[in-house]
């Protein structure tokens, strides 16, 4: 078998990845870019491990096996996180996630005061 088809598949797959992770501003659809490359990586490893004879036999689906199983854990955290944003910020734009400042405890989450705002300052939500 040659394994050409499997690997430039998987290299326009990791690639559109890449270009989802960088491009896009929605939440949900970054962690579904992030999936597209793993499911790459996943391409990869099976594809090299039918095509190489290595040491120890199905050690590439092996390794697919554990990146799937880290790839439905990072979704459970990811859409929690994501599920959490939402409700504090009533939008998942990865764009209006602060980045800095002290948290501030609230009624219903944690929220997280500009570093420019008073101490005693309420936070908007």
């Amino acid at each position: 078998m040659r394994p050409v088809i499997p690997y430039v598949t998987a290299a326009l797959l990791f690639g559109l990845g890449v270009y989802g992770v960088l491009r896009r501003r929605n939440a949900v659809l970054l962690l579904m870019s992030v999936e597209l490359m793993l499911n790459a990586v996943n391409l990869i490893l099976v594809t090299a491990d039918t095509t190489v004879r290595a040491v120890l036999p199905q050690s590439g689906q092996v390794f697919a096996l554990f990146v799937i199983v880290i790839a439905a854990a990072e979704v459970g955290v990811g859409l929690a996180i994501v599920l959490h944003l939402y409700r504090l910020r009533s939008s998942v734009a990865v764009d209006e996630v602060p980045l800095g400042g002290e948290p501030v405890e609230g009624d219903g989450g944690i929220a997280v005061r500009p570093t420019d705002a008073a101490p005693g300052e309420r936070v908007a939500r």
